[in-house]
C-alpha cells in the first residue's frame, strides 16, 4: 500500500467516522473512486483503532468516569451515578455485538460492501437524522441516560454494521430523537463507541498476528494517521454543534447518495 492511499485512507476514516456521514460508507468508495485496490478489512479495523485512541483522549474525564463506575461494580470504591452510566453503556454495546456476531458468521458482512446499498442508506439515514434534529427536544445530557434510552440508542448504533448507515449519524439520531441536547447527542454516540469499535480492534490482532510484516506496518501507519484527523474532527464537531443544527450533514448525505446512484 502507498503512502497515498494509507494518507487517504486516514483522513477519510478520522473525518467521516465522527461526522455523521457514514466512515464505511466512505472507505468502501475509495476504490471505485480512485482505481486504488481495495483496502482490506485489517486497515478497515486498523482505522478504527486510530478513530478509538482520539476518543478515549479527547473524553478522557468521561472515560475515568466509566472506568471507576466499572470498577465500583465489582465493589471497588463507591460512585453509584458512574456504576449506573457504565452498565448503561454496556447494555447499549450488546445489540451491535449480537448482530455483528450474526452477520459475520453467516458470511454477510462482504455482501454489504456494495455502492448502491451505500447510496440509499445516505439518503434514508440522512433523511432521519434531519427529522430527528429538527423535531427532537434539546433536554437531556449524557448523565441522564436511562435503561430505555442505552437500549434504543444501542439498537440504532447495531444498524450500522450496514455501510452508508453511519455509527455516529444513527446514534445521533436516535439520541436527538430522545430529546439529548446536540452536542450530549454527539458525546453520548462516541462514548457509546468505545466498546463496540475496542472489540473490533481486538478481533484485528488476531488478522494482525497472522499478516506479513509489510501489512502489519502499513496498518500502524494508517492507524497513527488516523487518530490525528479524528482527533482534529471531533474537536470540530463538539464545537459545531454548540452554535449550529445537523443540516449541513444532511444535505451533505442526500446529496452524495443520489450521486452515487446516479453515477453508478
Amino acid at each position: 500500500m502507498t503512502l497515498f492511499q494509507q494518507l487517504l485512507i486516514a483522513v477519510v476514516q478520522g473525518i467521516t467516522e465522527f461526522l455523521p456521514i457514514s466512515s464505511s460508507g466512505h472507505l468502501i468508495l475509495i476504490p471505485y473512486l480512485t482505481n486504488l485496490p481495495d483496502q482490506g478489512p485489517m486497515i478497515d479495523v486498523a482505522v478504527h483503532v486510530g478513530s478509538l485512541l482520539a476518543i478515549v483522549i479527547y473524553f478522557w474525564r468521561d472515560v475515568l468516569g466509566l472506568a471507576r463506575g466499572g470498577f465500583a461494580s465489582v465493589g471497588i470504591g463507591k460512585d453509584p451515578q458512574q456504576r449506573r452510566l457504565f452498565w448503561w453503556v454496556v447494555v447499549g454495546t450488546i445489540p451491535a455485538v449480537l448482530l455483528g456476531l450474526f452477520l459475520k458468521l453467516n458470511g454477510y458482512l462482504e455482501s454489504f460492501r456494495v455502492t448502491d446499498l451505500v447510496a440509499v442508506n445516505l439518503i434514508v439515514y440522512g433523511l432521519l437524522l434531519g427529522a430527528a434534529d429538527h423535531f427532537g427536544k434539546q433536554e437531556k445530557s449524557f448523565e441522564d441516560v436511562t435503561l430505555r434510552d442505552a437500549i434504543l440508542v444501542g439498537i440504532a448504533q447495531a444498524m450500522a454494521l450496514i455501510p452508508g448507515t453511519s455509527r455516529s449519524g444513527v446514534t445521533m439520531t436516535a439520541a436527538r430523537a430522545l430529546g439529548y441536547k446536540r452536542v450530549e447527542a454527539a458525546r453520548f454516540s462516541f462514548l457509546l463507541a468505545i466498546p463496540a469499535v475496542a472489540g473490533a480492534g481486538l478481533l484485528a490482532v488476531l488478522d494482525l498476528a497472522e499478516a506479513s510484516a509489510q501489512m502489519q506496518w502499513d496498518a500502524l501507519v494508517t492507524g497513527v494517521f488516523t487518530f490525528i484527523a479524528a482527533f482534529a474532527t471531533m474537536a470540530f464537531l463538539m464545537n459545531f454543534l454548540k452554535k449550529a443544527s445537523m443540516m449541513v450533514f444532511v444535505i451533505y448525505r442526500v446529496a452524495m447518495g443520489v450521486a452515487l446512484l446516479v453515477f453508478f
